[in-house]
């Protein structure tokens, strides 16, 4: 493919994604992220992946693109700005709501962002001469960030999320790949500069050095990917997060050029901005699957959304959630239950939380409920 050909095509599909509301687009080269094979090693070795074994079983795949697909040539990487209206930080301070991660307040944007890219990758292809093109969102085993950076489209903070300067740092990225040879762009530098605004804003210290992340400390990981109780030590510093956390994004400097979201369904359900603990705490699995219908959080289960609103519950300060509180305690999840029962320990007094041990613990058969009872009796 001559040069000339290479600029047309690569030019075809800037302006495809420009048209399809993507931000930001540019090209890589499978192998230009070649420091990421050692560090996601390194990475797996210290266990910060937490419970995702996924990431052990696709790693030869991850960490080298050509190992996904051997004739890949170009990789064109593209970001969507889903900024909030609102700060998020705002959420922090109303106990009595449910603060959920401003990616999650509408449609699930895998179905959307691949949707899209679909549209612009088959026009791609029609246009080349037998050239075969390969999308991928989120899902599949792509290092997107390290890409990103390699592409020029920005670079991966110290929170280890993709920082754009004239986009800040609230992108969806989604991945072309291609056996087309088109012409790369050139990598972007970093430019956090001594500002540490990301580390020294986490709640449960999930950095343990700049541009490092332990999954396991992590509340987004916490509420979204982990399945069983959470670890008591991070519930209070939890707070009202009910769903993923975006602390760390929020405080980065470089989002005072971000926008709010253009594209619709990346916009803010009014009904999922601040939905209230108490509302939250009436949906049973049915509802539950109705109400966050087409929206990622539906993806984690009633079980462990509700383990999620019942911490906040038990931080939230609202005795007058006790009733609603105390009657997941004859739920069928004992994942529920048991988050239950640390709620009650810090909305009820020790006599009236003793009252409730002596009816409910004789009866529990599972040992972590039942460990819950026993500490939450100690903590009184």
């Amino acid at each position: 493919m001559d040069a000339t050909r290479q600029e047309k095509l690569k030019r075809f599909i800037i302006e495809e994604a420009r048209a399809a509301g993507f931000d930001l687009v540019a090209i890589t080269r499978p192998d230009a992220i070649p420091l990421a094979a050692e560090r996601l090693h390194e990475y797996l070795q210290l266990g910060r992946h937490a419970s995702m074994d996924w990431m052990l079983e696709t790693e030869d795949r991850r960490a080298d693109p050509a190992h996904l697909w051997p004739d890949v040539r170009s990789i064109v990487v593209l970001a969507m700005n889903y900024g909030p209206e609102t700060d998020p930080l705002a959420q922090i301070d109303k106990p009595g709501e449910g603060a959920i991660s401003v990616y999650a307040r509408n449609r699930d944007y895998h179905d959307i962002i691949k949707g899209k890219l679909k549209g612009i990758a088959g026009r791609f292809a029609a246009r080349t001469s037998g050239e075969d093109v390969k999308v991928f969102v989120d899902t599949a085993p792509v290092m997107e960030k390290p890409l990103a950076e390699a592409a020029g489209l920005g670079w991966q903070g110290k929170h280890t999320n993709l920082v754009s300067r004239t986009h800040g740092s609230w992108l969806f990225l989604g991945t072309i790949f291609t056996t087309a040879d088109l012409p790369p762009d050139e990598r972007e530098d970093d430019h956090c500069g001594s500002c540490r605004a990301c580390l020294d804003a986490c709640p449960t210290r999930a950095f343990p050095q700049p541009y490092q992340l332990d999954a396991r400390r992590c509340i987004s990981y916490l509420t979204i990917e982990h399945k069983g109780p959470i670890e008591p030590e991070f519930r209070k510093a939890i707070g009202n997060r009910i769903y993923g956390c975006d602390d760390c994004l929020a405080v980065c400097p470089w989002n005072k050029f971000a926008e709010a979201a253009r594209e619709t369904k990346l916009q803010a359900r009014d009904d999922l901005n601040s939905p209230s603990l108490a509302f939250l705490l009436t949906l049973d699995d049915g509802a539950f699957r109705q109400f966050f219908a087409g929206s990622p959080i539906k993806r984690i289960g009633r079980d462990r959304f509700m383990r999620n609103v019942l911490i906040a519950c038990g931080n939230s300060g609202r005795p007058e959630l006790c009733d609603q509180v105390r009657q997941q305690l004859l739920d069928p999840s004992p994942l529920v239950r048991g988050a239950a029962v640390w709620a009650l320990g810090q909305l009820l007094d020790e006599a009236s939380f003793e009252q409730l041990r002596l009816a409910h613990a004789a009866q529990e058969n599972d040992a972590a409920v039942l460990t819950e009872w026993h500490n939450g009796a100690n903590n009184q």
